[in-house]
């Protein structure tokens, strides 16, 4: 009998904190909406403050923050994030929907990406000033890479017939991996872009520790979505 009862109390693995008592359950599952919850805020907010701090439209460069922002600091970020049961505003039950929702937001994203590359190759030109000279830009490079990575391993995921079907299970993987890859080096970029010449001179003292805060939040919620969702899930036996 006590064996049966065992087998029947076991229960996998997973972030959500199960084997805690019913008050410690529920706290941590608010927190963890709230950390989502956050999460968006903070994305959308550093979009903001890049946009107002650029002025886009006054060179050729104001727009390079401004669309790297809005495709690596919001739509990565919602792109992941909507797949979360905790907190996220996109509320479709059909997993179809957020997988097309996914897909805009990429599509977006990889739009953003080129632009904002774009932008800023065609300022320096102009400038006469050398390319790929600093931490931040080659950053942004195999940012860029990772990011168009994760975006072919999607496409097959998108049309499966054209891999196999026992590559299918793996191929989820890759690209969940290549993603969280993407996303922690677009987060180191946007950090590094806090240490160049062109942001401390317009941000200082106590609002540039906040800003330095703004992409870090975001990336430990997404880092925790991902590893819960695609790691090994263990069974409680004890």
């Amino acid at each position: 009998m006590a064996r049966g009862m065992r087998s029947s109390l076991d229960v996998e693995y997973s972030a959500v904190g199960e084997g805690l008592g019913m008050r410690e359950f529920w706290l941590y599952v608010w927190l963890r909406r709230l950390a989502v919850v956050a999460a968006h805020i903070m994305s959308l907010g550093l979009v903001i403050l890049t946009s107002i701090l650029s002025r886009p439209g006054t060179s050729l460069f104001s727009w390079h923050p401004v669309c790297m922002s809005l495709g690596f600091c919001l739509c990565m970020t919602q792109g992941i994030l909507l797949f979360s049961a905790d907190g996220s505003p996109f509320c479709f039950k059909s997993r179809k929907w957020k997988v097309r929702l996914h897909w805009f937001f990429q599509a977006v994203l990889l739009v953003c990406g080129a632009t904002g590359f774009g932008f800023m190759v065609a300022s320096k030109n102009i400038k006469e000033l050398p390319h790929f000279t600093s931490w931040h830009s080659l950053l942004g490079v195999a940012t860029m890479a990772a990011t168009v990575l994760q975006a072919i391993c999607g496409v097959f995921l998108l049309f499966p017939k054209l891999i196999s079907t026992h590559s299918f299970p793996r191929l989820r993987l890759y690209h969940a991996t290549c993603g969280l890859v993407a996303y922690l080096l677009a987060t180191i970029t946007v950090i590094s872009a806090m240490f160049t010449d062109w942001f401390q001179a317009l941000v200082r003292d106590t609002i540039w520790y906040i800003f330095l805060l703004l992409p870090l939040f975001p990336a430990l919620v997404v880092m925790n979505q991902i590893t819960s969702a695609f790691l090994p899930k263990k069974k409680i036996t004890s």
